[in-house]
């Protein structure tokens, strides 16, 4: 049985993003966060590299030696935290496992449970009926949405973060691990909106000045109403396109909500950026999807 039909193809392609439940089983969810558990605990992060994360990236990238540990992650499995949760030394205020953002950008090269996630039949299935022809995996992450402090995501495009010539290409595959509910912080998008481009880029700034990102260009105001709630039960998943608005509020719960998340790219006749803050590496270039 097929697990997207001709009927949701074409609700993604209208809207901009589809919800599709029962992706993954219980038990599956519960591998990846079990997983994940043990990262957490053996994590390692130098103190002048605990950064908090924000999605406006001029907070992120505070200090030369943040900033060098996310623009070099894209590659490497690594730690971005919620804010307050370091005193002015870095140590932790809260568990550890209670203080991360998300991890990212490479689980789905180097960790083998999120890797056969990212690369199994049914995330190939969807891909080939939304015409990828060549599609390569960009970057990863778990993203954990604390209770009580996950932080609020502003509206967006993950477009002004992955650009391609043309547009388009990029694709967003979002699996909630738990339920991701109005409560505690599920998506929201503005259905459409996809459609009339982007109107704000983050490039790397010129080599040897800091910080190591700008913005060209603003983003748009958008409407509160114009919003509409994606709640999604554990182990469903939404397809994102990458020029499709979005965001999600804080986490006021008590209820965290975890998330794994990846990015494709149709690779065939598409330049991807080298202004973007990713890049390929010697050691990572973007592998196929389809093996």
């Amino acid at each position: 049985m097929a697990f997207i039909t001709e009927e949701q193809i074409q609700k993604y392609r209208q809207d901009g993003y589809l919800v599709l439940e029962g992706f993954l089983n219980p038990e599956e969810c519960d591998a990846l966060r079990e997983r994940m558990a043990v990262i957490v605990e053996r994590m390692d992060v130098p103190l002048h590299c605990r950064t908090e994360f924000s999605t406006e990236q001029e907070e992120q990238l505070k200090t030369q030696g943040s900033a060098d540990y996310f623009m070099s992650s894209g590659d490497k499995v690594r730690f971005f935290f919620e804010k307050g949760v370091f005193d002015s030394q870095g140590n932790f205020l809260v568990p550890r496992e209670r203080s991360v953002n998300k991890i990212g950008h490479a689980l789905h090269a180097y960790e083998p449970v999120f890797k056969n996630v990212t690369h199994s039949p049914k995330v190939q299935e969807f891909s080939r009926k939304l015409d990828f022809k060549q599609p390569v995996v960009v970057q990863s992450m778990y993203i954990f949405k604390q209770p009580g402090i996950g932080g609020e995501v502003t509206p967006h495009q993950d477009a002004t973060f992955l650009y391609t010539e043309p547009l388009g290409r990029v694709m967003g595959v979002w699996i909630a691990l738990e339920d991701a509910t109005e409560d505690n912080g599920c998506l929201w998008f503005i259905p459409g909106s996809h459609k009339t481009g982007i109107t704000r880029r983050m490039v790397r700034a010129p080599e040897g000045t800091f910080p190591r990102t700008q913005f060209i260009g603003s983003e748009r105001t958008y409407a509160d109403e114009k919003f509409v709630t994606a709640p999604v039960k554990k182990g469903g998943l939404i397809l994102i396109h990458g020029e499709v608005v979005h965001r999600s509020a804080m986490n006021s719960s008590n209820h965290s909500r975890h998330v794994y998340t990846f990015h494709i790219m149709e690779s065939e006749n598409t330049r991807w950026s080298a202004e973007n803050w990713l890049q390929p590496t010697q050691e990572l270039p973007f592998p196929s999807l389809y093996t």
